[in-house]
C-alpha cells in the first residue's frame, strides 16, 4: 500500500524568527492524516517570551499582544510538542515536515533552552524518525523545475491546496498532503519504506548542501557554507 497512504503527522511550527537557533515558538500544529484527509489535530498557542518582531508578526498574524495574553508558557508548549512527536516516532509513524532541518533544530533548541530532555533522550538515545520532508524530496526529483520552493509554489506544482498559509495547522496538513502527492508521482519514492526514505534525505540534504555551497563559492563568496546535516542541526552552547 505504500507509507504515502498510511497514517501521517503533519507538523509545522510558525516562530520569531529565520533562525532555528534563535528563535521562538510562537503557534505549533500536528495533524493526523490518512489519504490525504485529516483525522485529528493538536495546536498551540505560544507566549516566547521575547518580542515577536513585526515581519514575524507580518507573516504568521499573531501579534504579541495576543501571544502574552492567551499563549501557554514556552517551556510547556516545547514539552507537550516534543511529547507527542516523540509519541508517533515510537509506533513508528512518519512526522512529515516541510523543511524539517528548521522546524525540527527550533524545537530540539527551545528543549535545550527550557532544561528539557531532548528529542533523542526521551527516544532512548536514538535519532528522531522516521521524518519526511517535501522539500528535500521535491528538490531530488525534480532538481531543475525553475520556480521557488518554498512550500505555496510546491503545492501549486502538486495541486495541493493550501489555504491560511503560515498559519501552523494549514501548513502541517499542506506538508502531509504534498508528501502524498510527490508519492503518487515518483513511484520510486512511493516503494521505499519511511525508514529508508530518511535514510535517503540524510543523504540528498547533504549533496545539495555542497552542491550549494560550491555554487556559492563560485559566485564569489569564497567563505559560503551550507549546512548539509538533516533533519536535526547540531546545537551549539550559545542558544543555551
Amino acid at each position: 500500500m505504500g507509507w504515502h497512504r498510511e497514517l501521517l503527522i503533519g507538523f509545522d511550527l510558525e516562530t520569531t524568527g529565520t533562525d532555528p537557533r534563535e528563535s521562538r515558538i510562537v503557534t505549533g500544529a500536528v495533524i493526523e492524516v490518512r489519504a490525504g484527509e485529516p483525522m485529528g489535530r493538536r495546536e498551540w498557542l505560544a507566549d516566547p517570551g521575547v518580542e515577536i518582531p513585526a515581519d514575524a508578526v507580518a507573516v504568521h498574524g499573531i501579534s504579541n499582544e495576543r501571544a502574552s495574553a492567551e499563549g501557554r508558557p514556552a517551556d510547556q508548549v516545547a514539552e507537550a510538542i516534543a511529547g507527542v512527536l516523540v509519541s508517533y516516532w515510537r509506533t513508528g509513524v512518519p512526522v512529515v515536515a516541510y523543511n524539517a532541518a528548521f522546524d525540527l533544530t527550533l524545537l530540539s533548541a527551545e528543549l535545550r533552552r527550557h532544561g528539557l530532555p531532548s528529542l533523542s533522550d526521551r527516544l532512548g538515545g536514538a535519532h528522531p524518525g522516521p521524518v519526511i520532508d517535501p522539500y528535500t524530496i521535491d528538490r531530488r526529483v525534480d532538481r531543475y523545475r525553475r520556480g521557488k520552493r518554498n512550500l505555496e509554489a510546491v503545492c501549486a506544482e502538486y495541486g495541493i491546496a493550501l489555504d491560511a498559509a503560515h498559519t501552523a495547522s494549514a501548513d502541517a496538513l499542506a506538508a502531509a498532503c504534498l508528501a502524498s502527492a510527490i508519492a503518487e508521482r515518483h513511484p520510486k519514492i512511493a516503494a521505499l519504506g519511511a525508514a529508508e526514505l530518511h535514510r535517503q534525505q540524510i543523504r540528498w540534504y547533504a549533496e545539495w548542501a555542497a552542491d550549494f555551497q560550491d555554487f556559492l563559492r563560485r559566485k564569489g563568496d569564497a567563505t559560503a557554507v551550507v549546512d548539509g546535516t538533516w533533519p536535526l542541526r547540531e546545537l551549539v552552547d550559545e542558544t543555551v
